[in-house]
């Protein structure tokens, strides 16, 4: 698989690139909340997938790893197989992924939403797939809002700040953090720092 920059490729990227920086940080993140069933949504390249599989076995009963993009599932399956990963080509904003894949306990989505059109359905997927009490990690980049246009050319649109914070209304407990580089913050963050991506850790209520 080639790397074109729209997709994290730890093998083919300086040890000190940005971007690679960035998505190793939100996966080390998240494996405090990884635990049972794991659904990693646009998993591109696989490799967060694995390092949470590993870092987390004893805890973990299985980790869906799912991409609309077939090379990068074939190049996940041969780089980062893991007796706990199942690689699988789909759709994230398939509405029929609900009933097909069940529920997770933890569902993690970083750097997606500025791709997908219909993030209305991929939010509800997300939703319908998290366990009652389950936790959800997604994380975008800031930017000018929705439909407005961006620099980066594989992103759709890049949401605010108040965007992001606005989608998850149905969850019980949300909080927000801001990242910079490797380093991930609560919201507010400091002084006078600017923080490029949100990251929201939403917990499901147990009655929903």
């Amino acid at each position: 698989m080639k790397y074109t920059g729209e997709r994290v490729i730890p093998e083919l990227m300086k040890q000190m690139n940005g971007l690679l920086l960035e998505h190793l940080a939100r996966y080390h993140f998240s494996i405090h909340y990884a635990k049972g069933r794991i659904l990693d949504f646009a998993c591109g390249s696989g490799f967060g997938s694995n390092i949470m599989a590993v870092a987390a076995k004893k805890a973990i009963a299985e980790v869906i790893a799912v991409d609309i993009d077939p090379e990068a599932i074939a190049y996940a399956k041969g780089k980062y197989y893991h007796p706990l990963i199942s690689f699988q080509v789909e759709n994230c904003v398939d509405p029929s992924i609900p009933e097909r894949f069940g529920q997770f306990d933890l569902i993690v989505s970083f750097e997606t939403l500025e791709h997908v059109d219909n993030e209305e359905i991929f939010m509800r997927n997300i939703y319908q797939m998290l366990k009652p009490g389950g936790t959800a990690v997604i994380s975008t980049p800031f930017g000018q809002g929705r439909g407005m246009p961006t620099s980066e050319p594989f992103h759709v649109h890049q949401l605010t700040e108040g965007e992001f914070q606005d989608l998850f209304a149905l969850y019980e407990e949300v909080q927000f953090y801001y990242q910079k580089g490797v380093l991930i913050e609560p919201a507010p963050g400091r002084e006078g720092r600017h923080y490029p991506i949100g990251i929201a850790v939403c917990k499901k209520s147990t009655q929903a």
